[in-house]
Formats: structure tokens, sequence, C-alpha cells
């Protein structure tokens, strides 16, 4: 069995904790040089990994922007584009949302109940693997590192996010906090209650922290806890 990916989730919350507001608007949370800091870690990863809610919300296409560093992948050998992943357990992703129009090569994980209904809605846009009655996170790794996956980057949502932590999936962890207060009850959080590896007073290590323009840019290492 091929070994699964290194998995970094990548996230950008305000000063409480949550990823957006109630707004129609996307509440744009990092600033330019921080987006830009973004657009290389999506450049130097095999695939890069969002959540159906959040692609129906947000719509995004799911890109390495900069050019020079596409030029430079396709000078590495590597695709000028990451594989773009998303997972639903409902199968409800509409065939027009940007994230299939735009990169290279795609892949959605879902489940027996929703497979038939996703290959039919999306074919000849991607490749949909079912992981069984439930969405399996683990045997999605165990997929995509057959795929030759050896990096994911995840980029969300909240459910995701929590999912990869709760089942200690996750490697390393970028979080870049903005300072901003959002101080609504029902804006979505970076991850949910669950129980957690260790539980509350595990610590994870810290790798590093550092500024980028406004932001704070703080990076744990999940699965290396001291009780």
């Amino acid at each position: 069995m091929a070994e699964r990916p290194y998995v970094l989730l990548s996230v950008a919350t305000s000063v409480d904790g949550h990823i957006d507001d109630t707004s129609p608007q996307r509440l744009l949370l990092s600033n330019a040089e921080d987006f830009d800091r973004v657009d290389q870690v999506r450049a130097e990863s095999d695939a890069i990994l969002i959540g159906g809610n959040t692609l129906r919300s947000d719509n995004p296409r799911l890109l390495v922007n900069s050019k020079k560093r596409r030029a430079d992948r396709a000078a590495a050998g590597k695709s000028e584009y990451p594989l773009k992943v998303t997972i639903t357990a409902s199968g409800d992703l509409s065939r027009d949302l940007k994230f299939w129009h735009f990169g290279d090569q795609k892949v959605v994980y879902t489940t027996d109940g929703a497979v038939a209904k996703l290959r039919k809605e999306l074919d000849g846009l991607a490749n949909v693997v079912s992981t069984g009655p439930t969405v399996d996170f683990a045997a999605m790794l165990d997929d995509l590192g057959s795929r030759g996956v050896e990096r994911l980057m995840v980029e969300g949502g909240g459910q995701i996010h929590t999912q990869f932590l709760a089942q200690n999936l996750a490697d390393e962890v970028h979080l870049a906090i903005a300072p901003l207060l959002v101080g609504q009850a029902q804006a979505p959080r970076f991850i949910h209650p669950a129980e957690y590896p260790g539980g509350s007073t595990s610590r994870m290590k810290l790798l590093d922290a550092t500024t980028v323009g406004d932001v704070v840019l703080l990076r744990y290492a999940p699965k290396q806890r001291t009780a």
C-alpha cells in the first residue's frame, strides 16, 4: 500500500475563531501578503482539498494563481496545477461550479449511496470515488497516496478540518489569525465540537509563529502532543 500523504490544514480565522461572518459576501480575513503565502503553499502541494459545503457556498476555482509558480511546477515535471479534491456525503454538487472548469484533474470522494448520481452529474469533469457507506477519510488518504499524492493541503471548511483533527489525520496546521472580531454566534468556525486526541489538556507542538503583515501565522504539529 502506498504511503498516505502529509496532510496540512490551512485556515484563516478572526481573533474570536470565525472563518467567515453571516453576510452574503465572503469575509476576507487574510491580507494580500498572506494570500500570496497561501498561493505558495498550494504550489508546493500535490493536491488541494475543499469540502462540498464550502464548494457550494464560496464557489471557488481553487488554483495556483502565480504564473511563475505554475511554470516552476511544470519545470519540475509536475502538472501546472495540483490535483483538486472535494468530499461530499450527499452528492449534491452541480457541474456548473467553477471548481470543475479550471485547473487540471479533479477527484471527488463520496458514499455508495451518492456515487451513481455524482458520476452522472460530473461525467467528463471529475473522477468520482466511493469510500463505502460513509465518507471514510482514512480510505480517502490511502487512495490519494496510491495516486502519487505526497502532500495534501486542506482548505476547509469547518466540518472537514474537524474530521481531520478528530481522527488524528492532520500532520500540520497553518492557522492565520486576522485582527478582526466577528462577534456573530451563527458565523462559521474553524472547527466544531468533537472528541480530539488527548482531550482538552493535550498540547500540540508549536512549530513556528510569524507575522505576515497584520496577520499572525501559527504553525502547529497536531500529532506531536504532550499531556
